[in-house]
């Protein structure tokens, strides 16, 4: 998977070049301590698959601006502070195979480290008018906190359906990757109907993403490569796709039973519990429905001439789904 992502890049390889540097020159600090961490995170860098994104829809649809690099990294720094504030929310102390931010530093310093990336993003957008672009993001950043605040009171009651599960995978996750989309097409002056476009190809791709995501979460522990402890989204109370499906499916004493034993988790339950949504199919279901959503962004690239970067395109939205972390 590494090498298929590596060949993504390599058609965007002086792109993704300057972004790092413009984004590393980007969130430099005159505060040692956040200078410190800002350095950690950098070294910790994860696949970049927003400003991936970013790049090659501009390429695909005109000529790289410097709004193109200023798109990237407004993205790529709401993603880096959501990642920071998400850690603190799931009292989690690993990001990506590493100690995360608050683990290390503790969960106030995380805060506000989290707040700094989110300003940064929004004074380049502010000083360079990005008034078209500051408007979708601040849309996502308020949408994002309140689904956050959604799934907290859903899973408190243990209460959640699919078309909630779909709202908050769209606000949490796909809509950030849709920002990335519709960014990289207006860096390039498209018309308005270009951009929704992209926006929905975007969108498309980050539901399927986060299903994956959520289904690496029933694997078997030596199948798990993400970094990810198996049945984290379990001990979180997190009621997901492939559980949502099972449930509806069962009866109303396994019904009873499955819930209480996520209202009562405990890792002795975790085996049980993914044997049962295997059992009625859930993970299949999942599986189905995400590449369901691949396949509709696929459908919009039919929209454009064949080339390269194209592409490279329909090799990164199948990168979504086949990925192994």
């Amino acid at each position: 998977m590494k090498l298929v992502l590596e060949k993504i890049k390599s058609t965007i390889k002086e792109e993704i070049k300057e972004f790092e540097n413009q984004f590393f020159n980007l969130i430099k600090s005159n505060v040692t301590l956040i200078d410190k961490i800002t350095h950690y995170i950098i070294h910790k860098k994860g696949k970049r698959i927003r400003p991936i994104f970013v790049f090659l829809i501009a390429k695909m649809l005109g000529k790289i601006q410097k709004k193109t690099y200023h798109t990237a990294c407004i993205i790529e720094l709401i993603h880096t502070a959501t990642l920071v504030h998400d850690d603190v929310i799931d009292n989690s102390f690993f990001r990506r195979g590493s100690s995360s931010i608050n683990a290390i530093w503790k969960n106030k310093i995380a805060v506000l480290i989290g707040d700094y990336f989110l300003s940064k993003s929004l004074l380049l957008a502010t000083n360079n008018n990005y008034y078209d672009l500051l408007k979708i993001i601040c849309k996502t950043i308020k949408n994002m906190s309140e689904v956050e605040l959604l799934q907290m009171e859903k899973s408190t009651i243990l209460n959640i359906n699919e078309n909630i599960y779909n709202k908050i995978i769209y606000h949490k996750t796909a809509s950030l990757i849709a920002d990335s989309c519709e960014g990289g097409a207006r860096s390039v002056n498209v018309d308005e109907k270009t951009a929704l476009r992209m926006r929905r190809l975007g969108a498309f791709t980050g539901i399927a993403f986060q299903i994956k995501d959520d289904l690496f979460d029933y694997q078997n522990q030596k199948e798990n490569f993400t970094g990810k402890p198996v049945g984290i989204d379990l001990r979180e109370k997190k009621i997901t796709l492939p559980l949502i499906y099972s449930i509806q499916k069962s009866t109303k004493k396994e019904k009873e039973w499955i819930l209480n034993s996520i209202k009562n988790y405990n890792e002795n339950k975790r085996d049980e519990i993914i044997a049962y949504v295997k059992k009625y199919g859930g993970l299949e279901y999942a599986t189905k429905k995400m590449i369901l959503f691949r396949n509709h962004a696929l459908k919009i690239l039919e929209f454009y001439p064949e080339g390269e970067i194209k592409k490279t395109l329909r090799i990164m939205i199948n990168f979504i789904i086949d990925r192994d972390q």
